[in-house]
């Protein structure tokens, strides 16, 4: 089993990596280049999550062969010479033997381990300080060329790049002028990774304290159905207005398009230009386009003003950012409204006393054999309506104990007599009986849990427009991008921390212990002791502040007083939002019922009249048969007089069918509409009638 656990969680977390780009990013219409540079982010990152606990048993096991040797080494008072006196011999006292080594079943031989960690790290270093802002500004241009996608990147990163080398020269030089410090490759490269896990170490900690925080309160709000759903019509208000703006936005962008489209015809050489733009909207818009195009008019002679390819770039940045945020509003609507639409179902089915689970919508597919088998509609009931509600507060409950146990372990860990840190005790416990399966999994759930709050809180935030992650493939390559840039910058300080929580980093727990491979990849952070025995021990107390402000919701609490609409219970504004949400999701549900209610009723009509034709076509068509062997001249009035029949008889049929096609099927009476649709009452349609049904056909036209 030597290096074989290695080989297969390189492979498993390679292949959710990949599930977890599918679900945000969209492989068929995204750049190549965006999704690998993203794709090899996620998987380094999620590498180092998984590699860890492997290094830290192996790690164990080396100390243990450690202390093995010493107590060879050391003579015991059985061993001396008789001669020696009773002085003698109490001068070196009778050591315990140390229970006999076992090798883990994970172990990893001697070199593999620095090797590999020094290619992970330094490899995400690069994306995250040099490639991804590249790519992340490269794949964000409007540029028509390579060239000049490239010009525009290495503009927009200089002083990016600036601020970087500025950091470093300042502690270069402050290291410089120390007169007991030799500069060497070691210390640089030390300097270097202590200002990158510096930099991410203040960022975690802002990301922990509101996910630790937030997370078990997400689960125990999931549990109450009826806060889930008035939450629910909160964000269906304000993503409805979102996605008007977005509406609005893309039909301002297009018409700027059609007015350069127009001005710019096929004899000109920015035309290639607009071909690209043209490509990337929508549909329906290319179409519009298309057809007002004249391929005949010539305006070279004409004195016209276009414009520059400088403003074709932007314009073609705009086309892109709005197309991309119509589509997205567009799926998130229809996601939103699915989710209201269940948990409306959900507090309607509470009352049931059938225990039947009843969809207001059913599907439309056929059910599968595990729909029909094992999630019947009575164990959906128990499910969705009893069991569910109280799997998320256990699940709650359980996840706020390992909060406290983060927030206790982070003000106490740097105390190492008496140990303080409740996840150095447990692996402490472990080590003592060489359970390496034990340490392997104490050590992966903390860290999962560790990296679960971090992680989960990159994908919840939203910076305005310009960073969001969205899931079902509506991700744009930006915050992808970006998305990798803090993953890069957050994990190497996220294992460091939680080393520490442990008390494997031998730079906070001052301890003579064998150090893992990951802490020797990082350096002696004894280059920096401010640093060392300052920031890194005391700044990760300020998590206590902020589980404390994100308990009590004041962030929220502050942004709803600048004016961004968020989720606060005792405000008029959000309670005015919910009562917005509720009534767009009651008239989208009564468009749905139209539409299915119509589509019923024409497949009905289509079933009963559509079977009596094909009835009255078989039977003359038979009769015809028959008629003609022996009887042509007869056969051939009697045919004229059923043809006749026939097309009177089937006229109503024929006109009931088309009339169940039309697009708009009824005649609205001014006298009986209401001004608002919404007053009629649901399952009837308000003053309409069917025109075959009116009362005299002659009367249409008396208004003309």
């Amino acid at each position: 089993m030597s290096g074989a656990a290695l080989g297969i969680e390189i492979v498993v977390v390679f292949f959710l990596a990949l599930f977890l780009l599918h679900r945000y990013g969209d492989f068929r219409k995204q750049q190549r280049m965006v999704l690998f540079g993203t794709l090899l982010a996620w998987y380094l990152c999620f590498l180092i999550v998984f590699i860890l606990p492997l290094d830290v048993s192996t790690t164990i096991y080396k100390q243990c062969k450690i202390d093995h040797e010493e107590h060879a080494s050391v003579p015991t008072a059985s061993s001396l010479p008789s001669n020696h006196t009773a002085a003698n011999t109490s001068v070196t006292p009778t050591k315990s033997v140390p229970k006999p080594c076992y090798k883990p079943w994970s172990y990893i031989p001697d070199g593999i381990m620095p090797v590999f960690w020094r290619v992970v790290y330094w490899t995400s270093q690069c994306l995250t300080w040099l490639l991804l802002p590249f790519m992340q500004s490269y794949a964000r241009s409007g540029g028509f060329s390579i060239t000049g996608k490239i010009k525009t990147a290495l503009i927009e990163n200089a002083i990016y790049y600036g601020t970087y080398l500025l950091i470093f020269g300042s502690l270069l030089i402050y290291v410089a002028v120390h007169p007991q410090w030799h500069l060497s490759w070691y210390e640089l490269q030390t300097i270097g990774i202590t200002a990158a896990n510096t930099w991410g170490l203040f960022l975690l900690v802002l990301l922990l304290g509101y996910g630790l925080v937030e997370i078990p309160r997400s689960y125990w709000n999931a549990s109450r159905h009826g806060h889930l759903l008035i939450k629910t019509y909160f964000k269906a208000s304000k993503l409805m207005t979102e996605k008007a703006d977005a509406e609005e936005n893309l039909e301002d962008v297009m018409e700027e398009v059609r007015k350069v489209s127009e001005s710019i015809k096929y004899n000109h050489p920015l035309r290639k230009y607009i071909d690209t733009i043209l490509r990337k909207c929508p549909v329906d818009y290319q179409e519009k386009m298309g057809r007002n195009m004249d391929d005949y008019e010539d305006f070279d002679d004409k004195q016209n003003t276009y414009p520059s390819e400088k403003s074709l770039v932007k314009l073609h940045k705009q086309v892109i950012y709005a197309v991309q945020r119509h589509n997205r509003t567009r799926v998130q609507w229809q996601i939103l409204l699915q989710q209201a639409i269940h948990l409306e179902d959900v507090a309607k089915n509470e009352t049931s006393s059938a225990h039947q689970f009843v969809h207001s919508f059913p599907s439309s597919e056929p059910a599968g054999w595990f729909s029909r088998y094992v999630y019947t509609p009575t164990a959906e009931w128990y499910w969705e309506c009893f069991l569910k509600c109280w799997f998320y507060r256990l699940l709650s409950v359980v996840l706020t104990l390992f909060s406290v146990a983060v927030v206790w372990s982070e003000c106490t860990f740097f105390s190492t007599r008496p140990v303080l840190s409740l996840f150095a005790v447990f692996i402490q416990l472990a080590e003592r009986d060489y359970n390496y399966l034990y340490i392997e999994m104490a050590c992966f759930v903390t860290i999962f849990f560790l990296c679960t709050c971090v992680y989960s809180t990159v994908f919840r935030i939203r910076v305005f427009n310009y960073y969001y992650l969205a899931s079902h493939h509506q991700t744009d390559a930006y915050s992808l991008q970006f998305s990798g840039m803090l993953f890069c910058r957050l994990t190497p300080p996220l294992c460091l921390n939680f080393l520490g929580l442990i008390h494997m980093d031998s730079a906070i727990s001052h301890q003579q212990k064998e150090q893992t491979a990951y802490t020797s990849i990082m350096g002696s952070m004894r280059v920096l002791s401010f640093i060392a025995n300052g920031f890194y021990i005391y700044y990760p107390m300020l998590i206590v502040i902020l589980c404390i402000a994100t308990y009590f919701s004041l962030g929220t609490r502050c942004l709803n007083l600048l004016g961004f609409q968020q989720f606060v219970g005792d405000s008029e504004m959000t309670s005015d939002l919910i009562d917005e949400g509720k009534e767009l999701i009651r008239r989208e549900k009564r468009k749905r019922q139209r539409i299915e209610d119509g589509e019923n009723r024409r497949r009905e009509w289509k079933e009963r009249y559509g079977n009596q034709r094909e009835d009255y076509t078989a039977r003359n068509r038979g009769s015809h048969e028959m008629k003609e062997t022996s009887y042509s001249d007869t056969v051939a009035a009697s045919n004229n007089r059923q043809a006749k029949y026939s097309r009177s008889g089937s006229r109503p049929e024929r006109d009931c069918i088309e009339l169940l096609q039309d697009a708009e099927p009824l005649d609205f009476n001014a006298e009986t509409l209401t001004d608002d649709p919404l007053e009629a009452e649901p399952g009837r349609h308000a003053g309409g009638r069917y025109l075959s049904m009116s009362s005299s056909r002659s009367r249409i036209f008396d208004d003309v």
